[in-house]
């Protein structure tokens, strides 16, 4: 039986005390109901003997402690799951938001989740194809994965979270696939560009949207992420699909995670931020991964802007711990007019070797990766050279190399965010780059890769 308690002593900002309380639980959901019959949610934050701290999910203005009472629920936060999830969008509680009806559900979850047990992970080994050819052919993204997007204020990375969950896929096995979108502390606009983009090309047949607005309270930004999944853990592991999970932007939810440890006034940690942030960050990524015996994955991009563009900041630097590499955007290659402004040098998927090579993607795709990358870097190096001293200072090899990085920039990186490349058309053009340069200069390759798939032409 749930207890009802009229022993609210105190309201700061969004935090309620309660008194003289029995049997209550971290992170119990809480009802306030006020004498006019209005009732509020939240969520207790804090026990300390018969005293419990609450977070309201909405503002305390109007709350009259006097005559309100808490009811203490027993659960957490719970989201309710059925296969209807496919091609709704909800709120960042659970609730839906796109005018549909309510879900059936099959059954309710904590958002919580369990634990993955380290040892029935499966190892990630399987490609996915974003369309991207920076990503495929570079930067390979493994099913199972962590793959976090580094980006700063400007850069178009809702652009490329569109791209790639419109695009994304799983080849060869037929098997299902779905994207779980999570919009995390983002404007009306924003919203509203990811959820029309995904309406126009029908990706929302196959997607689950969470959208939490800038304008929506703190509290919710913080269950945001963890709703989004359990809907993924939900459609992997019992419905055995292939899931992808975008959330963006990770900077908003430590931002209310700040705002949230600041109002329990928590000695603050690094920039100000919980000195648990590390932790609570990990408890988000690590719900991505593959079980033994189980069809299903999860395979995560979170999506985060670096203030003041420094990946040294504590949000970009604890995930580039926790995750499994990082792509990064330039802002000098957005000016430039490339899109996506993906800068493949700083960038690393830890896992792409893992991904590729034969039955995968193509026999050839290790020896050309590392070829690009170190034909890329040292065209930008005679380019630099060449900025400073002039063209008359490289040799003619350099100046192969400078022409290289060129049309590596405007060919291969940039594709526009409506190209979908196969892995295939990824490779191929990288060996229509490389026949710019010298064939003695392609030493990272085998021969008889080179003899098959290099372009005929005079060297």
């Amino acid at each position: 039986m749930q207890k009802e308690y009229r022993t609210i002593k105190e309201v700061v900002g969004p935090l309620m005390l309660v008194e003289h309380v029995e049997n209550v639980k971290y992170n119990e959901l809480v009802e306030i109901e006020q004498a006019n019959g209005e009732v509020r949610q939240g969520k207790v934050l804090e026990i300390n003997r018969d005293r419990a701290l609450v977070q309201l999910f909405e503002a305390s203005q109007g709350l009259k402690i006097s005559s309100a009472k808490a009811r203490f629920l027993g659960k957490s936060i719970e989201l309710k799951v059925s296969p209807d999830m496919l091609g709704r969008v909800f709120d960042g509680m659970g609730h839906p938001k796109d005018g549909g009806p309510e879900i059936i559900p099959e059954k309710s979850v904590d958002i919580n989740g369990a634990p993955m047990n380290p040892a029935a992970r499966d190892y990630p080994d399987e490609f996915i194809q974003t369309g991207v050819s920076a990503i495929d052919g570079l930067n390979t993204l493994v099913r199972g994965q962590k793959l976090p997007v580094f980006s700063a204020s400007g850069l178009p990375h809702a652009n490329l979270a569109a791209q790639i969950a419109r695009q994304a896929k799983v080849l060869g096995d037929g098997s299902k696939f779905a994207v779980v979108f999570a919009a995390i502390g983002i404007t009306y606009e924003e919203a509203d560009f990811f959820i029309t983009d995904f309406r126009r090309t029908g990706a929302i047949d196959r997607a689950v949207l969470f959208m939490n607005l800038a304008s929506d309270p703190a509290i919710e930004r913080i269950a945001t992420p963890r709703m989004a999944l359990s809907a993924a853990e939900y459609l992997a592991f019992d419905l055995g699909m292939h899931v992808l999970v975008i959330m963006t932007d990770i900077t908003n939810y430590a931002e209310a995670m700040r705002e949230v440890s600041a109002a329990r006034k928590e000695v603050p940690g690094r920039r100000g931020y919980p000195g648990y942030l590390y932790t609570d960050l990990a408890s988000i990524y690590e719900r991505a991964g593959k079980i033994r015996g189980k069809e299903g994955s999860i395979t995560q991009i979170p999506i985060l802007t670096m203030p003041e563009d420094d990946k040294t900041h504590p949000i970009p630097d604890l995930t580039g711990y926790i995750t499994e590499g990082q792509i990064i955007l330039s802002r000098e290659l957005y000016k430039k007019g490339f899109n996506p402004p993906i800068d493949v040098l700083p960038s690393l998927s830890r896992l792409k070797d893992k991904g590729i090579g034969k039955n995968k993607t193509r026999e050839d795709h290790a020896d050309t990766m590392n070829q690009l990358f170190a034909a890329y870097s040292r065209g930008k190096e005679a380019k630099e050279l060449s900025a400073i001293l002039g063209d008359a200072a490289l040799t003619d090899v350099d100046k192969k190399y400078a022409k290289f990085a060129e049309e590596f920039e405007r060919r291969y990186i940039s594709q526009g965010f409506d190209c979908n490349r196969s892995i295939e058309e990824t490779l191929n053009l990288g060996w229509e780059l490389l026949s710019i340069l010298p064939k003695t200069e392609l030493k990272r390759i085998k021969d008889e890769y080179i003899a098959r798939y290099l372009p005929t032409k005079e060297q």
